[in-house]
């Protein structure tokens, strides 16, 4: 009968350490979910999604030996013709609505 209470109070002491290491297990993974879960997820602005493409662009070219190419925007100006037209023209539309409201 000694062995049994003996046997018992292992089965007693075993299931109170699997309880102790259950708790410290949910509190340890509770510290990794709340930290990821409460913030959203981002989002990139085009912008630094070009920058990105094209660095990676520039890391492969310099892995192929290739040129790099940059992809700086090209500037459109508007020829000092084109300009003088565009303001005729919005004159000539200014011109047009106010003769209208007489």
């Amino acid at each position: 009968m000694d062995i049994i209470a003996q046997l018992k109070a292992e089965r007693d002491k075993a299931a109170h350490q699997v309880k102790a290491l259950d708790t410290a297990i949910r509190a340890l993974s509770g510290m990794n979910s709340t930290g990821g879960s409460a913030r959203g997820r981002r989002t990139m602005s085009a912008a630094a999604r070009a920058r990105i493409s094209a660095a990676q662009r520039a890391r492969w070219a310099r892995t192929r030996g290739q040129k790099v190419v940059s992809i700086a925007p090209k500037r459109r100006y508007i020829s000092p013709a084109g300009l003088a037209r565009i303001r005729a023209a919005n004159r000539a539309r200014w011109a047009k609505v106010r003769a209208a409201k007489k």
